[in-house]
């Protein structure tokens, strides 16, 4: 197994979990989580053995074994020292940009990566691995069955783990609960009652205009934000299209687009990307008990 970061010590990685705990206290996220991320660095800072050594020994098995450092911030550094990067630190950072990440991809070039993260919505490794096993991938423009397998088993290379289950298995929160934290989002949006960041996509003035929310619905955490692809921004979508990431203290990340669908039977309805036939059910279940 070889690191993109084995250069960096257990400082590095303790300053990026205390970088996040910042940011989410700034962007108003409970504050147990960011006393989470603040207790883990202080535990990694004071870690004697490096933790490039036990992640190489151990995987994020041996990572979560550590004192306060559960599953999902386990997760998050197998994820640093795998790829370099963190993408739930450089979302709150306003500076996640999904097609360079695709083209992390071997076979996947700029035009591709554009069309992916446009037609599915999804702007992580993780949550591209999940729309290629659900069925979603090979219905983007110029892939098919056949390159879409070939894509899922890159990726599951490249995550090192399991192919992520697909939605309706309980990898994912309920349609209900996505529409609801949906609609707390918009509504506070329109209210101006959320913190805003500054997307380096897309806004050359650098200007704070993007909402971002933190929610919890029972076991569930949530950060949520407009959609700022080019896409969106090419049909007018930037303040309907809304993105939901949510994860367990327990589990890695996932990812749903929330959108007003414009014709058929969910016409004019709030419609979770993927698993729309699960939103017909929810409403025809919702009238017949209206």
């Amino acid at each position: 197994m070889v690191s993109a970061m084995a250069s960096w010590n257990n400082q590095d990685i303790a300053a990026k979990l205390l970088e996040l705990a910042d940011l989410l206290e700034q962007q108003e996220a409970n504050p147990f989580r960011v006393n989470a991320y603040r207790r883990a660095a202080g535990v990694i800072a004071g870690q004697d053995e490096s933790l490039v050594a036990i992640w190489q020994c151990g995987g994020i098995e041996a990572l979560q074994d550590l004192p306060t450092v559960g599953r999902s911030i386990a997760l998050a550094i197998d994820e640093m020292l795998r790829t370099g990067r963190w993408m739930q630190l450089e979302r709150l950072r306003g500076a996640l940009d999904p097609e360079q990440v695709f083209r992390s991809i071997p076979g996947v070039g700029s035009r591709l990566a554009i069309r992916i993260h446009d037609q599915l919505h999804v702007d992580t490794l993780e949550a591209l691995e999940v729309a290629a096993h659900d069925g979603r991938l090979e219905r983007v423009s110029g892939i098919g069955p056949r390159r879409a397998r070939m894509i899922a088993a890159t990726l599951g290379d490249m995550l090192q783990r399991r192919p992520a289950r697909a939605s309706g298995t309980g990898a994912e929160p309920a349609v209900p609960m996505l529409l609801d934290v949906d609609q707390e989002y918009r509504r506070k949006a329109a209210a101006g009652a959320l913190p805003k960041i500054a997307p380096r996509r897309f806004n050359p003035k650098g200007e704070s205009w993007l909402p971002i929310l933190h929610a919890q619905r029972g076991h569930w955490h949530f950060t949520v934000l407009f959609s700022n692809t080019a896409r969106a921004h090419e049909l007018g979508r930037t303040d309907d299209w809304v993105v939901l990431y949510f994860h367990t203290d327990s589990g890695p990340e996932g990812q749903r687009t929330v959108v007003t669908e414009t014709h058929g039977p969910l016409g004019g309805r709030r419609v979770v990307r993927g698993r729309e036939a699960e939103c017909l059910t929810h409403y025809r279940s919702a009238a017949v008990t209206a």
